[in-house]
């Protein structure tokens, strides 16, 4: 079943309105960073609202759940902005060990450490003109926050070890997937960088937000892999066209993509059917706790603090921040990327957590 859309690429492959990544730079990359749908009425009004505020120089905070396309946006909003021409720098903000978060972002000069035999510009002056993409912005850790602000603020920046500041133009675009808001209430964010970055705001809404592109993502992916891998052109069978409008997407476009490229390999007849299909409920292993409603789960949780207020444990509140800690962890199989989403705080935050209860094994990271 062939569905209209207006599909993004960053190059025109087709009749479609197409934008594509650039060859040297799609080359490492999979499909579903090449492309976004907007055929689903919400993703219709993202789409407007993208072209609204891509032509200004405003920050924007791009919200939403991992492999929903938060860097394809950002690169959206680049090539429809007045710096197209310029640099698009993408950076993952929890990719860097913490000690060496302040020489990638703002650079550093020789003889600055241990090993810094030259120096080096950060990635602030590698965007200078254009657009820095900044994804899982929540995980950069408070004293960087703290010089980030001052970037923004002041537009310059002061490489590691030197004490002249380099003028730079950039605009950021960041990103997140946990709530931002709620990490400055927790103490986990900065209130004014939080605001410094807010001015303009895109919230991504999750796949199975948005259903209206479920289908025309499946046949591109279907599209894209068998010219990959040499096949004859497939198609979806109708059962499992409903089959993908069912399905919840947890991991979102990146989880279609996998169970399209899946089904390809073992599919007969260029017909995928659903038991091609390798859709996985993550929730699974849970299953067979018995659902707790959520009025009796709260009034449960009180119920256990005023027991342990009438004990009067020494050290309270650690007590109960290392067992919310060390549950989550052990729920989520040990793996602090889901942990982290989980509890609506970044990954360095969790990781900080566990190291200082002595949790940290191996993880499933």
């Amino acid at each position: 079943m062939h569905t209209a859309a207006v599909v993004f690429h960053m190059d025109v492959v087709s009749m479609s309105q197409l934008t594509h990544i650039q060859p040297s730079e799609l080359s490492a990359k999979s499909a579903r960073a090449s492309v976004m749908v907007f055929n689903d009425p919400r993703s219709k009004d993202l789409l407007q609202r993208i072209e609204r505020l891509a032509p200004s120089e405003a920050n924007v905070l791009v919200i939403g759940e991992t492999g929903t396309g938060k860097e394809l946006v950002a690169r959206h909003i680049h090539s429809l902005s007045r710096r197209s021409d310029a640099p698009f720098v993408a950076v993952n903000c929890g990719s860097f060990p913490e000690s060496l978060v302040e020489s990638e972002l703002f650079g550093h000069d020789k003889g600055a450490f241990t090993g810094a035999s030259t120096s080096k510009a950060g990635w602030f002056e590698a965007a200078n003109g254009g657009t820095l993409f900044l994804d899982e912005i929540g995980d950069l850790p408070l004293p960087m926050q703290v010089k980030m602000l001052r970037v923004l603020q002041e537009r310059e920046v002061v490489r590691l070890g030197s004490r002249t500041p380099l003028p730079i133009n950039v605009r950021v675009v960041a990103a997140t997937n946990v709530n931002l808001a709620d990490a400055v209430v927790a103490g986990h964010f900065r209130e004014d960088l939080f605001y410094r970055l807010h001015v303009a705001s895109i919230r991504l809404p999750g796949l199975r937000e948005r259903p209206g592109d479920i289908l025309p993502l499946a046949n591109f992916f279907i599209q894209q892999h068998c010219q990959r891998l040499g096949y004859a052109p497939a198609q979806l069978s109708a059962e499992v066209e409903g089959r993908l409008l069912s399905h919840p997407w947890p991991g979102n476009i990146r989880e279609l993509e996998n169970a399209i490229h899946h089904a390809l390999l073992v599919c007969r007849n260029q017909t995928v059917q659903v038991a091609d299909l390798q859709l996985v409920e993550l929730r699974a292993s849970h299953a067979a706790a018995p659902a707790i409603p959520a009025a009796a789960a709260e009034v449960s949780l009180e119920a256990a603090l005023y027991a342990l207020y009438e004990q009067g444990l020494p050290n309270l509140y650690e007590h109960v921040e290392e067992t919310l800690f060390r549950t989550a962890y052990h729920f989520c199989h040990g793996n602090q990327l889901q942990t982290g989403r989980l509890l609506a705080i970044s990954r360095n935050i969790v990781r900080a957590r566990l190291e200082k209860i002595g949790e940290l094994g191996s993880t499933c990271d």
